[in-house]
């Protein structure tokens, strides 16, 4: 009799529970219900991963509907980023550059710099994780050249370093003193470079002078002056007297 009665109160506390607070838990750790904001997800966990994915896999780690909802889908597919392998069904992220390893960056930054260019180590970075560590690593053995921001000296743009020092030329990396030295040293304005180049008794080319500044007294449109009568020069001085040389005759007897 006991028994049935537990079974009687466990019912009436189950009826009475309020499943409304497991239901918006369970929507707080999911990706959203946007399609958008889902795609964003499905994404960018690709393009962080090396290895391509299932759907199924993906979906599951995204927790999004990536398998069930054919829109979610379709744009998922036709993002220009998505690669889609039918032989495997598999699916992978199209970074900018395709390397796994030093000697494969190397190539990838020589190819760039004979073109004309270097590389930002961002891009390179989102390629491969391990970038950022093996262009280091590159820049002590003298293969590449790399500049850095000011603040915080981060890695910023990466070149191959095409003269390399070794013992036939007989060349050596510059010391540090001398390196900092130079980067030191700041480019004057032009009004300070002409000051400085007037100094020394030098003047600037007319490619680099200052143009001159529009005079402020400039007169109001709409005004105009009144045009001025020009000067004549009379040159029949045989005619002179008989007729007058400083009157038009254009036209006469017309």
């Amino acid at each position: 009799m006991s028994l049935s009665k537990d079974a009687d109160a466990f019912k009436r506390i189950l009826h009475r529970q309020d499943y409304t607070s497991w239901h918006s838990q369970s929507e707080d750790t999911s990706s959203g219900t946007n399609v958008n904001t889902q795609l964003v997800y499905a994404i960018d966990h690709l393009k962080s991963t090396p290895n391509p994915m299932r759907l199924q896999d993906l979906a599951i780690v995204t927790n999004t509907h990536l398998d069930t909802d054919m829109v979610l889908l379709e744009k998922f597919k036709s993002h220009d980023r998505i690669l889609y392998d039918p032989k495997t069904d598999l699916y992978s992220y199209r970074h900018d550059f395709n390397f796994r390893n030093k000697a494969a960056l190397l190539t990838e930054i020589q190819r760039q710099t004979r073109k004309g260019g270097g590389i930002p180590v961002r891009a390179l970075k989102e390629s491969w994780k391990e970038a950022p560590q093996a262009i280091e690593e590159l820049e002590k053995e003298g293969e590449v050249l790399v500049t850095r921001t000011v603040k915080d000296g981060q890695l910023r743009m990466v070149f191959w370093n095409e003269i390399k020092p070794d013992e036939e030329s007989g060349g050596k990396q510059v010391e540090k003193e001398f390196l900092d030295l130079w980067h030191q040293l700041k480019v004057p304005n032009d009004v300070d470079l002409l000051k400085a180049l007037a100094s020394e008794g030098l003047q600037a080319t007319a490619a680099e002078a200052l143009a001159p500044k529009a005079s402020l007294s400039t007169k109001k449109k709409g005004k105009r002056s009144a045009p001025r009568q020009r000067q004549v020069k009379i040159t029949n001085v045989h005619l002179k007297g008989e007729i007058d040389l400083s009157r038009d005759y254009h036209g006469v007897g017309k």
